[in-house]
């Protein structure tokens, strides 16, 4: 039966996802509330988080704009992108430094947890701003310069190592005194563990600079990396639980922290988050899981971030070995990251989101039932 011509059919929107998402994320919580038995429930710091970012956004996007933060937009991408132009950018400063501060404050004032769990969610909560600072040079420039270019890659690529020898170096010599599990070693399903040695140092620093740069890529869509870094968070706070509560409350802060920016950050939205979130979001991730020995959980639950950035490796290489005589090489897709090549094959943005979400929820069960602890 068709509907009549004056009554639309019901559209996917913004709206629905991110109410949507709400919900999925509401069933988890209270599942891991009853999963687990630790001294703070997951629920209260994500709401907490949720509706700390709501009130900073309500003030804070409007002072965005006043201060002309207008996002410039590549004229080789999507064109349907071109009307985003002029949207503020470098929203990460609107959730990233009051939920990782709400997680330090509530890890420290929430009795039952141990002092070294405690201090450990201050050492990632510090990595998570400075890789936050970071991200808003790279904004400030590029609004100061009123292009799409910040920071010069290697620039951004120094700072990035600096931030994580630094971490990395702070995490040895505190396992080194005895005041916290030792980071070089991987566990695996099956309680198998491997022990790196002095390769713990070249994987861990890769680890924070890969997964901010992929989670850095993977902000290209209204509302992709808020609702996918919440769900990420969740599911990696999920499997550190049994071992570091304190951190899985972290965790749960800076997926609350996501979910209230979405409200500002849905399509359309009114904000985007910038290099100031993606880059922070990525380190507080891979610093997580370094400091839990959850490198092949967070394989696992950034796996469409890896993704993400192969395709672009992907595409960037074989761009080049195919280049003739012209300097023109042939592409494998018709543009990456991977989201953007879905949008020219006829994908509508927030389709493009849905899909994103779903994988992203699927590979966080997935890790959960692979690695995280019975209690």
């Amino acid at each position: 039966m068709k509907l009549p011509a004056s009554t639309p059919a019901l559209a996917l929107s913004g709206k629905h996802l991110t109410c949507g998402l709400a919900t999925l994320s509401t069933i988890v919580l209270l599942g891991l509330d009853a999963f687990y038995d630790v001294s703070s429930s997951f629920s209260f710091p994500f709401w907490s988080a949720a509706l700390l970012t709501a009130i900073c956004g309500y003030w804070g996007v409007p002072w965005l704009r006043a201060l002309k933060t207008g996002q410039f937009i590549r004229e080789d991408g999507p064109q349907a992108h071109l009307k985003k132009a002029g949207t503020p950018t470098m929203g990460g400063i609107l959730f990233v430094p009051g939920s990782a501060l709400l997680a330090t404050v509530l890890a420290y004032s929430i009795p039952g947890f141990e002092s070294a769990d405690r201090l450990t969610v201050l050492g990632v909560a510090v990595l998570t701003l400075a890789y936050g600072a970071i991200g808003w040079i790279d904004d400030w420039q590029v609004l100061r310069r009123k292009s799409n270019k910040g920071i010069s890659p290697r620039t951004k690529l120094v700072l990035q190592i600096a931030g994580a020898v630094l971490f990395c170096g702070w995490m040895s010599w505190r396992a080194g005194s005895g005041f916290a599990i030792d980071p070089t070693q991987i566990i695996f399903p099956g309680g198998i563990t491997l022990s790196l040695g002095l390769l713990f140092w070249p994987l861990a620093g890769f680890t924070i600079v890969a997964e901010s740069n992929a989670t850095n890529l993977t902000d290209g869509l209204d509302g992709l990396m808020g609702g996918t870094g919440a769900l990420a968070f969740l599911g990696l706070g999920a499997i550190v639980a049994p071992t570091s509560p304190a951190l899985a409350v972290f965790c749960a802060c800076m997926a609350g922290g996501c979910l209230g920016f979405l409200f500002f950050n849905r399509n359309p939205a009114r904000v985007f988050m910038g290099d100031t979130g993606s880059l922070a979001l990525g380190a507080a991730l891979a610093g997580v899981a370094i400091a839990t020995n959850a490198l092949f959980g967070l394989l696992l639950v950034t796996g469409l971030f890896f993704f993400e950035t192969l395709s672009v490796i992907v595409q960037v290489s074989y761009y080049k070995a195919t280049k003739d005589e012209n300097g023109i090489g042939k592409r494998i897709f018709k543009m990456a990251p991977f989201h953007h090549h879905l949008e020219l094959c006829g994908w509508s943005e927030l389709n493009v989101v849905l899909a994103f979400y779903g994988i992203t929820a699927a590979l966080g069960f997935l890790a959960f039932g692979l690695c995280a602890a019975k209690p």
